[in-house]
């Protein structure tokens, strides 16, 4: 058998180039990604609070040394009111409550993010008169989680703020702390909150 000379060799090569490019380009072109869904249809959360519109009263169980050890819990009465602004796109609530420990006074800022499809909680105290750090988190099955980073005793933790047990007359709020980023959770702060009788603000359709 001859040899093949260097001219031929390249002439074959050419060939065999042209023919397997566009393969090699179709192999190489990435698969089409399914169509993530649009804002359009993801789901609108801007009424996710009306639930919690009115006048309720709160029954207020919260944990005297959190992060510490301690297991004394005090307990505090009071009351709630929420009113929505924004279309309901933003609420303010005003907590009054008092216990042992003397009387407390706090407000929470709720925020809608249409873009996110999120909510924020933000609460200040009359103390500080100040704004804390927000909670960032949804609704999802009828609960609502949300989660930030805050300073506790000069060190960063989690905060984590659940809403659950919803009903037109009724509901629960936990707040828990974590110092190991996540692994486990403290719960230090728990509100159970019966709407008041003579309350006709709710925002929940009867």
């Amino acid at each position: 058998m001859k040899h093949m000379t260097w001219s031929s060799f390249g002439l074959m090569l050419i060939a065999t180039i042209v023919v397997v490019s566009p393969i090699a380009v179709m192999a190489q072109s990435p698969t089409p990604l399914a169509a993530t869904p649009s804002e359009a249809a993801m789901r609108d959360g801007q009424h996710d609070f009306d639930f919690s519109i009115g006048t309720w009263k709160t029954h207020i169980t919260r944990l005297q040394k959190p992060l510490s050890g301690s297991t004394t819990w005090i307990k505090m009465e009071g009351t709630k009111t929420e009113r929505k602004i924004w279309n309901g796109r933003a609420h303010l609530e005003e907590i009054e409550a008092d216990g042992p420990t003397g009387h407390m006074e706090g407000l929470t800022l709720f925020l809608y993010n249409p873009q996110a499809h999120q909510w924020s909680q933000t609460f200040a105290s009359s103390r500080d008169g100040a704004l804390g750090t927000p909670l960032i988190g949804a609704f999802k099955n009828g609960r609502g989680e949300f989660f930030g980073q805050d300073t506790f005793n000069d060190k960063g933790i989690l905060v984590r703020a659940i809403w659950s047990d919803i009903t037109q007359d009724s509901h629960k709020f936990e707040q828990a702390f974590s110092n190991d980023g996540g692994k486990t959770w403290e719960t230090n702060f728990i509100a159970l909150l019966t709407r008041e009788k003579n309350d006709h603000d709710s925002g929940v359709a009867r």
